[in-house]
């Protein structure tokens, strides 16, 4: 069973926007049908599954952890887990103004299908961008 408290703590420190998840939060959403949930020291990759299609939820990795390769690893422990229920497509959400983790997912082959104007709030309340990314799992 995860530690969902020192999962929570991990994603506190990695996100200000959106909000950080709580504890109950994440134990929910790992707790649904079709959810991936992947988890190494210092960092997890939480999405689900529906029918053929994969969503990434969220990955966040201890800044502590970073720039040592845990984010490549987490995305292809998630990558495995889709295709293990049966997904081929993957989509993902990212703030616009978050260039580290679109630098990593562009890394990683995926492609901008879209954009969500004014998606999420800052702290400060300023509207950003969601920048929708697919990635196919084959």
């Amino acid at each position: 069973m995860p530690d969902f408290a020192a999962l929570a703590t991990i994603h506190a420190g990695s996100f200000t926007h959106p909000r950080p998840w709580s504890e109950a939060e994440l134990r929910d959403l790992a707790a649904a049908p079709g959810a991936v949930l992947r988890a190494l020291p210092g960092g997890f990759v939480l999405g689900r599954v529906t029918l053929d299609e994969a969503e990434l939820l969220t990955i966040a990795v201890d800044p502590a952890a970073r720039r040592q390769g845990l984010g490549r690893r987490l995305m292809a422990a998630f990558y495995r887990g889709c295709t293990d229920l049966g997904a081929v497509t993957a989509y993902l959400e990212v703030a616009a103004d978050n260039p580290a983790a679109r630098a990593l997912y562009e890394a990683e082959g995926w492609q901008t299908a879209g954009r969500r104007k004014g998606y999420y709030r800052s702290p400060e309340g300023v509207p950003v961008d969601a920048v929708v990314m697919t990635r196919p799992l084959s």
